[in-house]
C-alpha cells in the first residue's frame, strides 16, 4: 500500500504518466524538460490524436445526460495520484476510457484505468465495469476489475514512479529510509530494488 499522505496535491503524480512510465521510466523526466515547450515539439501524431481526441470531454461537449459525468477531475490521497477521467456512467456505474485508436490492450492502459477507479472509490463512487473505448473504429473493449494481485502489482508500479530517479532509472529512497523505515520495508517486501546516493 502506498501512502501517499507524505506528499501533498501538487506532488501528486499524473494518471497519463502511468502508461508513460511503463513505456519508457526516463519519458517522465523527458515530459520535465519539455513542458515549457509547444506540444508540437515533442508530440507524435498519435499523441496529437490523442489530445484532439479528448477535447470534446475537456469541454464536456461528449453528453447532455446527467448520468454521465466527463472529464472530472479526480485525486487519490492514498495513492498520491490525480488525473481526470474520461466518462463515469453514474447510472450503470461504468467508467470508460476513450482512446483515438486502440490496436492492443496495453499494461499501461489497463493502469490508468485502474488509477481513475481507485480515485473514484475513494470518493465515494461505486465501479462496476471498466472499458477502453476505441473512437477510430467505435469499438469498445471491457477490462476486468484488477484482482488483489493485480491491485499489489498496481501499487507497486505507482511506488515505483514516485522514488524513481528518472536521469539513471533507479530507485532512490534514502529519505524514507531514514523517515519512513516502516513503508520502506513494505516496498523492499514488494520486491523492489532499492539503492542509496
Amino acid at each position: 500500500m502506498v501512502h501517499a499522505i507524505l506528499w501533498g496535491m501538487d506532488s501528486a503524480i499524473s494518471i497519463s504518466a502511468i502508461n508513460d512510465f511503463l513505456y519508457c521510466p526516463k519519458s517522465l523526466y523527458m515530459h520535465g524538460v519539455y513542458s515549457s515547450f509547444e506540444t508540437s515539439v515533442y508530440h507524435d501524431v498519435s499523441q496529437t490524436n490523442g489530445t484532439i481526441a479528448h477535447e470534446n470531454i475537456e469541454e464536456k461537449k461528449y453528453t447532455t445526460s446527467k448520468d454521465i459525468l466527463q472529464g472530472l477531475s479526480v485525486y487519490s490521497v492514498r495513492l498520491g495520484i490525480k488525473g481526470r477521467i474520461d466518462l463515469y456512467d453514474a447510472k450503470n456505474k461504468l467508467l470508460i476510457e476513450r482512446k483515438y485508436r486502440v490496436t492492443n490492450i496495453y499494461t499501461g492502459f489497463r493502469y490508468q484505468l485502474y488509477a481513475q477507479m481507485y480515485c473514484l472509490e475513494e470518493a465515494g463512487f461505486k465501479v462496476a465495469k471498466l472499458f477502453i473505448h476505441s473512437l477510430s473504429d467505435n469499438r469498445r473493449f471491457e477490462i476486468p476489475l484488477p484482482s488483489q494481485e493485480e491491485r499489489r502489482e498496481f501499487e507497486g508500479v505507482i511506488a515505483k514512479i514516485i522514488f524513481t530517479d528518472y536521469l539513471t532509472g533507479n530507485i532512490c529512497l534514502h529519505y524514507l529510509i531514514l523517515k519512513r523505515k516502516k513503508f520502506y520495508l513494505s516496498l523492499r517486501n514488494m520486491g523492489m530494488t532499492i539503492y542509496c546516493n
